[in-house]
């Protein structure tokens, strides 16, 4: 069997990890062949591999980012010279001998591996976010790298914050999911998180800033790209798409800090993470949760187990249809709130 992998959507640590585990157990255990695809759905669409053995992922587990490469390529969106996206990639697969791919990568790259399913092209997923809202499987590698990345920024902040009697609001990746916002807000003391699954009043974030400020103590302000105020007049988007239909996010910690400004006569400033949750050497849960997704998913393609995505349930690996993972997104629960004594909006 010639199994076909790629990596789409966001780069995420973790991503070199299991295509390492999935090309060594594969060909030392399996007997199967390998062939990589460049920057996600992109390479079956123009048949542009590159070619997977073990001296080829020798030394990855500790590197960020992808070797493969990755894009937000939509393939429904492509079209060629009278095919469609889906026979432009049947053809490539056909030709190239793939028998099967290994996808991994998050809602809408796996949300493009299930239609493909459907139509023919035997796949396993596995699911990557740093956002951790994938359902169907309780954590996805990438995302315990990111928190770690905010909260030692947040603990970073609080020492500057403090010397310069500033409000500083951090802004973190999460577009519907605020679980980097809570996990690293609540990790690294934050007084107040605002993230997409609760609408906050501005009003309510400027009284905790100023009470913060009554106790001689400098507020640091957690928010989700995502997260948004409950006026209806207040816009925070770029108004651009991308090609899976998501509007351009950004902005929302400016708009903070200019409102606590404004409002509080408190100097704010805001610091945006952004890419740099994305980016580095993927700790240790995220190196062994990858590898042993990437086992899981070489075993269930050997199995024939297409259709399905490789989800940690508790401590165990297991296979769940990977429609599944996409069908709905694991908010944050609101009884998590009441987990936490810093302020929600």
């Amino acid at each position: 069997m010639r199994v076909g992998v790629l990596t789409g959507g966001g780069d995420c640590p973790g991503l070199n990890a299991v295509i390492r585990a999935v090309v060594r157990v594969g060909i030392q255990e399996y007997g199967l062949e390998f062939v990589g695809f460049r920057d996600g759905w992109r390479g079956p669409l123009d048949a542009d591999t590159v070619p997977l053995d073990v001296a080829a992922v020798r030394g990855i587990l500790p590197r960020g980012g992808t070797i493969l490469g990755s894009s937000r390529t939509n393939p429904f969106k492509e079209t060629g010279p009278g095919r469609t996206g889906v026979e432009r990639i049947k053809d490539n697969l056909s030709g190239l001998g793939v028998d099967a791919l290994i996808v991994i990568g998050g809602e809408d790259t796996l949300g493009a591996a299930a239609r493909l399913q459907t139509e023919g092209v035997p796949v396993v997923g596995v699911p990557k976010t740093i956002d951790n809202d994938l359902g169907a499987t309780d954590y996805t590698f990438g995302f315990d790298t990111a928190v770690n990345i905010a909260m030692e920024a947040i603990d970073r902040l609080h020492t500057t914050a403090e010397s310069h009697h500033r409000a500083l609001i951090v802004e973190v990746m999460g577009r519907h999911a605020g679980w980097i916002a809570l996990h690293a807000g609540m990790a690294g003391g934050a007084n107040v998180i605002l993230i997409p699954e609760r609408p906050f009043e501005i009003d309510k974030v400027c009284a905790h800033v100023e009470h913060r400020f009554q106790t001689r103590y400098a507020p640091i302000v957690v928010v989700a790209e995502g997260a948004h105020p409950v006026q209806d007049d207040v816009s925070l988007t770029s108004g651009t798409l991308d090609e899976f239909g998501h509007v351009r996010l950004g902005g929302v910690g400016q708009f903070l800090a200019t409102e606590i400004e404004k409002r509080t006569g408190k100097e704010a400033r805001c610091t945006v993470l952004g890419h740099v949750q994305r980016g580095g050497t993927p700790t240790a849960f995220d190196r062994v949760l990858a590898t042993r997704f990437g086992l899981h998913a070489v075993q269930a393609v050997y199995e024939e187990a297409f259709g399905t995505m490789v989800a940690l349930r508790g401590t165990q690996i297991g296979l769940v249809p990977i429609a599944d993972a996409t069908r709905e997104l694991k908010l944050v629960p609101p009884d998590r709130y009441a987990e936490s004594e810093v302020f929600f909006g």
